[in-house]
C-alpha cells in the first residue's frame, strides 16, 4: 500500500471518529436538555422513598416511647443505624435511578410507535447508542446520590458518623456503581416486553434492594451463612458496601479490592448482555 493511500485511510478513520464523537455528544446533550426540563419531577421521584424511610425509622421512632427498642433493625445496629442507612440509601438511589433512566424509556421506545428507530438513525453504530443510554443514566444516578446524601445525613435524629477516607476511591465507586445500574437497566429494558416492565420492579428490583445490604452491613449476615453467600450475586451489595467503605469506614465492610473488582465484573457482564439485547431488539 502506498504512503498516500495510508494517509488517506488514517484521515478517513479520523473523520469517522470525529463524526461518531459529535453524534454521541449530540445524543447526550439532547437527553440532558430533556432532563433539565424535568428536573423537579426527577428530584421528587428520587427523594420521596428515602425521605419517608428516614423520617419514620430514624426520626419518628427514636422520638416515640421505647426508642430504638421499637425498631428491631435499629436495635440490631445500635445507635449506628442512621450511619448504616447513609450509604445504603445512596446505593438505592443510584440503582433505582439508573434502572428507571434506561428501562422505562426503552419500554416506550420499543413499543408500538417504535420511537427507538429515530434514535438509531443518527450516524452512530447501534451499540454506541446503547452505550450512550448507560452513560446518561450514570449521570442521573450520580445526581440522585448527591440529592439523597444530605437527606440521609441531616434528617435522622441520631448523629450520622461519616467522613471520606479517600476521595478517589469514593469517586471510583460512584462511577462504577452508576454505570452498573445503567447497564442493569439496559439489560432489563431489552429482556422483557414493554407491557411487563412494571412487573419487573416488583419481581426483580425490590428483592435485590432488600437483599442488597442496604439496611445492614454484609458482615452482619454471618449468622445466616447461606444468605450471606447467596447475596454475593447481587450487584447492589457491592454498591452499598463500597459506599459504606468510602463514607462510613468505622462500620464493617468488604475489602475495597473485592468491591471494585466485583463492580467492574458486573459492569462488563451487564453491559455485554444489555448491548447484545439492544442490538437484537433494534435489528431484529
Amino acid at each position: 500500500m502506498s504512503e498516500a493511500a495510508m494517509v488517506m485511510g488514517r484521515s478517513a478513520e479520523t473523520s469517522k471518529a470525529v463524526q461518531y464523537t459529535r453524534a454521541f455528544v449530540g445524543l447526550f446533550l439532547r437527553d440532558l436538555y430533556v432532563l433539565r426540563r424535568e428536573l423537579f419531577p426527577f428530584a421528587i421521584r428520587i427523594c420521596m422513598n428515602p425521605l419517608l424511610f428516614l423520617f419514620v425509622f430514624t426520626f419518628v421512632m427514636p422520638h416515640m416511647s421505647g426508642g430504638a427498642a421499637m425498631n428491631p433493625t435499629a436495635a440490631m445496629a445500635g445507635t449506628s443505624f442512621s450511619t448504616v442507612l447513609l450509604p445504603g440509601l445512596m446505593a438505592v438511589a443510584i440503582m433505582f435511578s439508573g434502572i428507571a433512566a434506561v428501562a422505562l424509556p426503552l419500554a416506550q421506545e420499543f413499543g408500538v410507535t417504535r420511537e427507538i428507530d429515530d434514535r438509531v438513525m443518527c450516524p452512530l453504530p447501534v451499540a454506541a447508542v446503547a452505550i450512550e443510554k448507560i452513560c446518561f443514566s450514570a449521570l442521573q444516578s450520580m445526581i440522585a446520590a448527591a440529592i439523597v446524601f444530605p437527606l440521609a445525613y441531616y434528617v435522622p435524629s441520631t448523629p450520622v458518623v461519616a467522613h471520606v477516607t479517600s476521595w478517589p476511591f469514593l469517586m471510583l465507586v460512584l462511577v462504577l456503581a452508576s454505570l452498573t445500574s445503567g447497564a442493569l437497566g439496559l439489560t432489563i429494558g431489552t429482556s422483557v416486553k414493554p407491557q411487563q416492565i412494571g412487573l419487573i420492579f416488583g419481581v426483580v428490583v425490590m428483592p435485590i434492594t432488600f437483599l442488597g445490604c442496604v439496611y445492614y452491613p454484609w458482615a452482619q449476615l454471618d449468622k445466616i451463612r447461606w444468605l450471606q453467600r447467596g447475596v454475593l450475586v447481587n450487584p447492589i451489595v457491592y454498591m452499598s458496601e463500597g459506599l459504606r467503605a468510602a463514607l462510613t469506614p468505622t462500620l464493617q465492610h468488604m475489602s475495597p479490592i473485592l468491591i471494585v473488582s466485583m463492580l467492574t465484573f458486573f459492569l462488563v457482564l451487564l453491559t455485554w448482555l444489555g448491548v447484545k439485547g439492544f442490538m437484537r431488539r433494534v435489528i431484529g
